[in-house]
Formats: structure tokens, sequence, C-alpha cells
């Protein structure tokens, strides 16, 4: 059996449990997907590929080297999905100028909101707005893209509706972080009678042990989580032009 990322972080009853539950089998893929791509933004990912500790003293939410790692994976499967005119939808945050809708973000002291406070006083000064996508899998104009203050892309968006317009019936989700806002993203589609899938080698997070176990909760109960690869193969079976997407007709840069 192909050694998963997390077991080395599972107990020999861990291990049974799973197996004993039949936790972890494949579900079936669904036969109309968007890919969501999840707040892949400089505030998750720091401005360059350095290590974590570096990139948190410019972004103290970000990722740095880590996130970066995902994007040829992301690359590959945006081009994929555009190719075969299949929905990318990306995520960002948004938030007043004043924080005041920070919210709950506030409650337990959230980086988030410490970094917008420092910026102010000066102490941290980033080149770029931490809610731009990466320019290096910057949306097109006929991708969609989606602002949020909650780790679900569910959360106060219009995301459910917009994939009813346009009969999706599964998810491929990626990004970040993996314990964060793609967990929050996946139990939500789970909960709206979605197949979900999470591109293990395109997700991300600052803690290692966080990032594993959380693949391994969603892959025993919410979503086959399979590398970038195997996601590939299926988007490539796919029939073009399943979808009516957005002409991106007068639609800005991004």
């Amino acid at each position: 059996m192909t050694e998963r990322i997390w077991d080395r972080y599972l107990s020999d009853q861990d291990r049974k449990v799973l197996d004993a539950l039949k936790f972890g089998s494949l579900a079936s893929w669904g036969k109309r997907p968007a890919l969501l791509v999840i707040d892949v933004n400089y505030a998750f990912c720091g401005e360059a590929s350095v290590p974590l500790l570096e990139s948190i003293q410019t972004w103290r939410t970000s990722c740095g080297e880590i996130a970066w790692k995902t994007v040829p994976v992301l690359q590959q499967l945006i081009a994929e999905c555009r190719s075969k005119e299949i929905p990318v939808i990306y995520t960002t945050g948004t938030r007043r100028a004043d924080g005041w809708d920070a919210g709950a973000w506030a409650f337990k002291g959230s980086p988030s909101v410490q970094s917008a406070a420092a910026q102010k006083a000066g102490a941290i000064q980033p080149k770029r707005d931490g809610n731009q996508i990466l320019e290096e899998i910057r949306p097109g104009k006929r991708d969609i893209v989606i602002e949020k203050q909650k780790p679900s892309a569910f959360s106060g968006t219009p995301l459910y509706s917009f994939l009813q317009l346009l009969q999706c019936d599964s998810v491929i989700v990626a990004g970040g972080t993996t314990s964060g806002c793609v967990r929050a993203t996946v139990l939500d589609a789970f909960s709206h009678n979605m197949r979900c899938t999470v591109v293990e080698d395109a997700c991300f997070d600052r803690l290692e042990a966080s990032h594993a176990i959380n693949l391994c909760d969603m892959h025993a109960k919410y979503a086959n989580v399979v590398m970038g690869e195997t996601v590939l193969d299926y988007l490539q079976g796919l029939p073009h032009g399943l979808f009516d997407l957005p002409s991106g007709e007068g639609m800005p840069d991004y």
C-alpha cells in the first residue's frame, strides 16, 4: 500500500480504526466539476518563495516557500481547466479599511488582524496587496473571483448559487490553508451534497502536522484526497464545452 502523507502521524490503533471502519474509500468522480483555488494570495503565500519564518516577518499569515511549492501544480490544473472550459473559481479575502468587519477573527488575536494593525503602525511594509492573487496564477477574464471574510468559500458569498448556475455536481479544491479555509470549504461543499476532491500537492499549511492530519480527516470522511497528476488525468478525460462560462467581455485584468 502506498504511504500517505499522514501515515507517520497515526498510531497503530488509529490505523486499525480507519481500516475497520473502511474510512478513506474512494468515491466516484463527479461529471461536472469546478476547480476552487482557495486564497492563493500574497497574504497567505508571502511575496516570494522564502522560508516560512522569514516570510511571516512581512505577512504574518503567510506560509512562505511551503505555499510557493504548490504553484506549478496549480498552474497545470488551471491550464487544463481553461483548455476544457471547466470553471475556475478563485477566492481571496476582503476587509474594510478600518477593520471593523473582522468580526470573530479578532477574538483570538488573529494574525490577519494583528498584521493590519502592524502595517498601519508602519512596522510591516509589504510591497503587495495581501488579497491580490499570485501573479503566477492570476485569474483570467472568464474565471470567477469570490471575495470572502470567513474561512469557507461558501460563507456569506454567492459561490453556491454560481455552482448551481453552472450546474456543477462536484468541486476540486486546492490552495490554503489546508486546516483552515480549504477544510471549511470542503465541509460546506459536502454539506451541499457535492462530490469533493482535494489536491494534496496543491494545498499548503503553516504546520506540517495540521496539513497532514486535516488531509487524513477529509480523505476519511468528506473528500477524495489525491495528487495533482490523478486530477489532471481525470480532467483530460472530460469532454470539452460542458459549461456555459462567463464570456469575459468587459472584465478588467486582475
